[in-house]
């Protein structure tokens, strides 16, 4: 697995959060604590300003999440795997394994996630419409209805304006935001070729991207934008962001490249084919000093009668205290077979390259019959990409 926290798993799918969620967790709650909330509620002790501020920020998480989650339940419905939401620094994303099969699936997976954030907009201005004293119809000032607020009020009244904000900016037509799927479905119903409609959908967001990167600057040399506003921090947020969207616009169209370009390439012509096998009963300390010691192989699949049992990599040898080695059975650490992922030697190798980095694996065991043909790892598919395709963005 890649770097994180595993926060547990919901309909079958696991929750990650990135180390980088920190920096944002960090910095929403500083400023709603150091800024919006003391300005709401003066009288405040600064206990409970934090409180409420750390609150609101572990609520917007949860706002992403479950915007995340209706992306990945509408593909699931769609017949597309998502096995895995990461929450980073921008917010999340659902790990698809592979694209959606047709223009109305990708339209619906994209339009479901700020449907589902103005939704709970709604419903969150709703919620904090009940802890409204009646008395409070007689301010005029916004500032002296916010001061009525409770500690659930404040959260709701704050999450209920992010969600709506979250629902607007990602419906900008800018590909790899939910507008720009949108937008990609769209150009996809109307010209029929997905890899086109991704090309314009991806210039879109790039063009996008590049807006906001001189927006950022403009604002960090002192000029104020309309909606944006100025001043150093901002305008290096909006810069930062901008180049974030353009490096995931551009990275989201060569990927699609890359799965064309596999596409008729089976697993077979890029399996190993000479690999070693480990038996069950072998200790660890054998697998240590006669295979992990003598070979650049990671992973030995384990065989018993000549079936896979399952895998053994140096992380499971890692795991085990030194002391343990002679005494524990390469059985008792291994990744039994029926968690395995797997591949076929006829199988296309767009798919098992979308499965391997949709699981955050390096290498799958290539079955035939139950039996152990060799191992397809993600190097060896880079390597071949490397030689064989011509990846040039060009239409």
């Amino acid at each position: 697995m890649g770097s994180g926290l595993r926060l547990g798993r919901i309909a079958g799918i696991e929750i990650h959060a990135d180390w980088s969620l920190l920096v944002i967790f960090v910095l929403i709650a500083s400023s709603l604590a150091m800024g919006l909330f003391p300005e709401w509620h003066p009288d405040w002790s600064l206990g409970l300003i934090w409180a409420t501020a750390l609150g609101a920020a572990v609520a917007l998480f949860a706002s992403v999440l479950v915007h995340e989650l209706s992306h990945a339940l509408v593909g699931r419905a769609w017949g597309i795997a998502v096995r895995r939401i990461t929450l980073f620094v921008f917010g999340g994303v659902a790990q698809m394994e592979q694209e959606p099969p047709n223009w109305r699936a990708e339209f619906w997976m994209a339009i479901i996630g700020p449907v589902t954030s103005a939704v709970l907009g709604f419903l969150c201005f709703l919620a904090a419409g009940f802890s409204i004293s009646p008395a409070a119809g007689e301010f005029e000032d916004p500032a002296q209805l916010f001061a009525t607020l409770g500690v659930g009020g404040t959260l709701l009244m704050w999450l209920g304006q992010v969600n709506f904000v979250l629902a607007a900016f990602n419906l900008v037509p800018a590909f790899p935001l939910d507008g720009g799927r949108v937008l990609r479905a769209l150009m996809w119903a109307i010209s029929g070729d997905f890899r086109r409609a991704t090309r314009w959908a991806s210039g879109a967001g790039q063009a996008f991207a590049w807006f906001l990167i001189a927006t950022g600057v403009a604002m960090i040399l002192g000029a104020r934008i309309p909606l944006f506003g100025g001043g150093l921090v901002g305008g290096v947020w909006i810069a930062f962001i901008g180049w974030f969207l353009n490096n995931a616009a551009a990275l989201s169209y060569r990927q699609l490249l890359i799965r064309e370009a596999l596409r008729d390439v089976p697993v077979a012509r890029l399996m190993l084919t000479q690999i070693a096998t480990v038996p069950p009963d072998l200790s660890v300390s054998e697998l240590v000093d006669r295979y992990l010691l003598r070979s650049d192989q990671r992973a030995f699949p384990v065989v018993a009668d000549g079936r896979l049992e399952g895998m053994v990599c140096l992380h499971e040898v890692r795991k085990l205290d030194r002391a343990a080695w002679d005494r524990t059975a390469v059985r008792d650490i291994m990744v039994p077979a029926d968690k395995l992922a797997s591949a076929g030697p006829e199988e296309g190798a767009s798919d098992v390259l979308s499965r391997l980095a949709g699981r955050d694996l390096n290498q799958l065991p290539v079955l035939e019959d139950g039996r152990v043909r060799g191992l397809v790892r993600r190097e060896d598919i880079l390597k071949w990409l490397a030689l064989y395709a011509d990846l040039g963005v060009e239409a």
